[in-house]
């Protein structure tokens, strides 16, 4: 016989499914970063109507629910692009942003795509209105949706075959 006497204030187990929706939900999105011969930047414009219109950024965006990074990497850069990747994207950072814009936690991956052949076509998803290469000094004064602080780490990482962790757009 069980004498077992459960303690007065002894906190409820809960049920896996409710304990799943206590914990924070977080954001995860993964872009490419594709540079040219003369390491300018592909970046795209995000058109009118979108959230960030007029902003230019890395092509990407959120992972699919069951979508790995990579994957999700190389479908956001083909649907936004038109450009298909061969071989291996290697991992160059990440970065962890506490809150965006109410949203809560987002975790940025960010890929290598390699160098952008010359004359490579690059069409437009009704997300963007337009493309461009982009030299570092050139973005002091572009509007972006990602930080110059961002892009110049992810940059650093991909000429030195390196890992940037970032936090909040900043190097740690």
């Amino acid at each position: 016989m069980d004498t077992t006497v459960p303690a007065p204030n002894a906190p409820r187990v809960l049920p896996r499914a409710e304990w799943v929706k206590t914990l924070p939900q977080t954001i995860v999105a993964s872009c490419v970063l594709l540079l040219d011969a003369e390491d300018r930047i592909l970046l795209l414009r995000y058109a009118g109507g979108q959230p960030a219109a007029g902003l230019w950024g890395l092509p990407g965006g959120m992972l699919d629910h069951g979508e790995d990074p990579v994957g999700a990497a190389r479908r956001e850069l083909h649907e936004e692009t038109g450009i298909e990747l061969e071989g291996e994207l290697p991992f160059i950072g990440y970065d962890h942003r506490a809150d965006v814009l109410g949203t809560g936690p987002v975790i940025d991956f960010y890929f290598h795509g390699g160098r952008l052949p010359a004359g490579q076509p690059v069409l437009h998803s009704s997300e963007h209105d337009d493309h461009g290469l982009f030299a570092l000094a050139d973005l002091e004064s572009t509007p972006l949706a990602i930080g110059l602080p961002v892009l110049t780490a992810l940059l650093t990482a991909a000429r030195t075959d390196t890992v940037v962790c970032l936090r909040d757009g900043l190097p740690q």
